[in-house]
């Protein structure tokens, strides 16, 4: 994937200073110092003995696990992710950090961080419109991240493509503008149950607003969606089905282009979140055939506050505003405004500039990877975790659809999910715990919260056995230690 002036190292835009490679150009009179790490940094590996202090060895491996011969695909090894990450590198309560709540965020990638710190220090500016040298700079930035997610996406052009603060963002957006417009009374909305609450919440107000109505689509005892079910459910009503690309609780990776497919014979449009999705494998709107894609640039190892939303050309130059202001109109006087075109139109006032900048280190960063071998690795690492979270005495993951992300969400006899979760803490091990915003799917198992291991590409074997190693010893701790 080629990005526009996006070095291999990270961000670069020609004449821009300090944004020219990987590093951050000093800005004469800054004493800013960013953490980074260097790519053959020694302490590469957290769970080494140099990167660990004396007194805090990694617990042990848990019995039965070991290293498996396909964690290592052809082409891609979590090292080479995990010099890049320097948070990583830190410790947490005299412990390395094992970091398994990538379901919540990811982590950031050095040169993310360092592009952030480059255009704050150099590039600084408003965006469009501006006529000075950093204005054009910064617009410059902006369109190549369009460009750059437009490109990661499949998407036919750049102008599909609308900036959000993220997935909740995009579905809003959609639910405001789109349904509006187009939703009323006896229509249907179809969400399933496995759904975000960002995916439920949104459709619930435009349906009371409309008249319309929100109708479930139920999963299966493994944890997929019933496609019985949802051909059923389809019809002349059906406006809309939201579907996530992945859940993020139970790992689930629905058929969605079969899935879109059915409903578009039915007329209806589909609107697909994909924030568990793109950190785990390619996606091509175009091949889903998609009419909206929305995702979440921190679930992919960029900044907070920045997402992108896709919708079908012919679709987004339907929509109106949601919201008013500057940079989406054209002209303004008190007898008449006239609006910008797509996607501007749908982008009110100063967007998140910063957070497009790093979106697009992240993205170039990401992509530098074989993502084949990737989403082997990552196929492989997870079913190395089942294997050796079956080892834990009560534990019990949720969901075992055939066609899953590395998601794990668990309970453990006779433990508290938040329980759980600050003991791993002790040793240094992030998950999460409670009901991940998505209680319709953990109703569907009878619970109302449960705890989650979230892998990405930079997780290890090593991590998953201290993993373990901790859930046995919680289990066999007294109670009055634990």
């Amino acid at each position: 994937m080629t990005i526009p002036d996006v070095t291999a190292r990270g961000l670069g835009v020609p004449g821009v200073p300090g944004l020219s490679g990987a590093g951050v150009t000093a800005v004469p009179g800054s004493t800013a110092v960013l953490p980074t790490v260097p790519a053959n940094s020694a302490s590469a590996d957290p769970a080494s003995a140099d990167s660990a202090p004396a007194d805090s060895a990694p617990p042990a491996a848990a019995p039965g696990a070991g290293a498996l011969p396909q964690l290592q695909p052809p082409g891609f090894s979590p090292e080479s992710a995990r010099r890049d990450i320097p948070i990583l590198h830190r410790t947490v309560n005299g412990h390395p950090l094992v970091w398994l709540d990538n379901g919540a965020t990811t982590q950031k990638p050095r040169q993310v961080i360092e592009a952030l710190g480059a255009y704050y220090g150099a590039a600084n500016s408003n965006i469009h419109r501006g006529a000075h040298t950093m204005a054009r700079e910064a617009t410059q930035m902006y369109e190549a991240g369009r460009s750059a997610v437009a490109e990661f996406l499949g998407a036919g052009s750049p102008d599909d493509i609308v900036f959000v603060r993220g997935t909740t963002e995009a579905i809003n957006l959609v639910a405001q503008s789109w349904g509006r417009a187009n939703l009323g009374p006896g229509d249907d909305i179809l969400v399933a149950v496995l759904e975000h609450h960002s995916d439920i919440v949104p459709w619930q107000l435009i349906a009371k607003e409309t008249r319309a109505r929100v109708v479930p689509i139920p999963l299966t005892p493994e944890g997929a969606i019933d496609q019985d079910a949802y051909a059923d459910l389809l019809s002349s009503r059906t406006q809309l089905v939201a579907v996530s690309h992945a859940s993020n609780v139970l790992g689930t990776v629905p058929p969605v282009k079969e899935m879109t497919a059915l409903a578009h014979r039915y007329g209806a449009k589909v609107l697909v979140d994909g924030a568990q999705a793109v950190a785990h494998f390619p996606v091509d709107v175009q091949d889903l055939d998609a009419d909206f894609y929305a995702f979440s640039g921190h679930k992919l190892f960029a900044p907070t506050g920045i997402g992108a939303l896709y919708a079908k050309p012919e679709i987004l130059r339907s929509m109106r505003p949601w919201q008013g202001g500057g940079n989406m109109i054209e002209s303004v006087d008190f007898s008449r405004t006239t609006f910008a075109p797509v996607p501007h139109l749908l982008e009110a006032g100063t967007g998140h500039i910063s957070g497009v900048v790093g979106l697009l280190a992240a993205l170039n960063w990401f992509t530098s990877f074989d993502r084949e071998a990737v989403a082997a690795y990552e196929s492989a690492l997870m079913t190395y975790a089942q294997q050796a979270l079956s080892t834990v005495p009560g534990l019990e993951v949720l969901g075992s659809a055939p066609e899953r992300i590395a998601v794990l969400t668990f309970t453990l006899a006779g433990q508290d999910p938040a329980g759980i979760a600050d003991w791993l803490d002790r040793d240094g091990i992030a998950i999460r715990a409670g009901h991940h915003c998505a209680q319709p799917a953990l109703a569907h198992y009878g619970l109302e919260s449960a705890a989650r291991a979230s892998l990405a590409l930079y997780n290890t074997s090593e991590e998953v056995d201290q993993l373990v190693t901790s859930l046995r010893r919680l289990q066999e701790a007294p109670e009055e230690v634990r």
